[in-house]
């Protein structure tokens, strides 16, 4: 059968692609350049404040909320933690990771709360933007670090906008499943007693929802700390470029004290949302 002859009849979707990724890059260029100012101007931001302040009050930071939500232990594993990768030569690597990994689940929380809240509500928004998590969620990050690169360059801010891509899909999942939890009379009794839509969101979902809101954005911070590596392709920089060097010169030793400061600071921040959740 002719039709059946794939070696001789293909589509040619791959330049497709390339010629509405050309087109993107020759028209509107500066448009997505304008794009990543708000990212660029929040990650330097924190970088500045990171860098700025003494080693001492981060650790005190970061132990005093890891007592107040973790407990005992988790504040002794934060305070080894950070010891250790600043005794790894690692400090300055680690802050501009915790600069990354806070700019984007920021960014992720303020776009991905409000579009689980409409698709927690809305089963035809919800049908809509189904297949879009999907492909954020199933698509290999090396594929789209192309068009990222191509489109805002390389850099720490590209890193960042191709983390929000991958780490979104789970806040918006898991705060559309939190509000559907909600049960229906919960929502039936304090509309009859007058309440408005908006003050059955904000007093009556939204709180019964927090925990799931709460795992999403776990698993929203877990998923940018695994794009710290990806990112470093790129020009990013962080804990992911210890990694890529050694990979690169076989420096197995290099690569294995980022890569575990990177498993070591991912558990830190799990820990404590994870408390926080449950607080």
């Amino acid at each position: 059968m002719r039709f059946l002859n794939f070696d001789e009849q293909t589509i040619p979707l791959d330049a497709w692609i390339q010629t509405f990724v050309d087109w993107l890059v020759l028209n509107y260029r500066e448009f997505f350049q304008v794009i990543k100012v708000p990212v660029e101007i929040s990650l330097d931001g924190l970088e500045w404040l990171l860098f700025i302040l003494p080693p001492w009050l981060i650790i005190a930071f970061f132990a005093v909320a890891a007592w107040r939500y973790a407990g005992k232990r988790v504040t002794g594993f934060t305070v080894f933690t950070f010891f250790l990768v600043g005794y790894l030569g690692l400090w300055d690597d680690t802050m501009t990771t915790l600069a990354m990994v806070i700019c984007s689940v920021v960014f992720c929380a303020v776009t991905g709360v409000p579009l689980g809240i409409l698709a927690g509500r809305s089963d035809r928004f919800e049908m809509f933007l189904r297949p879009f998590l999907d492909a954020m969620q199933t698509t290999p990050a090396f594929v789209y670090l192309i068009p990222v690169v191509m489109l805002f360059s390389i850099g720490t801010v590209s890193g960042i906008l191709a983390t929000i891509v991958f780490a979104l899909p789970p806040i918006i999942r898991l705060t559309s499943l939190g509000i559907r939890q909600v049960h229906p009379e919960l929502v039936e009794a304090a509309l009859a007693f007058g309440s408005t839509p908006w003050q059955v969101l904000h007093k009556v979902q939204l709180p019964l929802a927090m925990p799931s809101i709460m795992a999403g954005l776990n698993q929203t911070i877990m998923m940018a700390l695994s794009m710290v590596v990806i990112a470093a392709l790129i020009g990013a920089g962080g804990l992911g470029n210890p990694v890529v060097q050694g990979l690169n010169t076989l420096e197995i030793g290099l690569a294995t004290i980022g890569g575990l400061s990177i498993v070591l600071l991912a558990m830190v921040l799990d820990r404590i949302t994870q408390g926080i959740a449950q607080k």
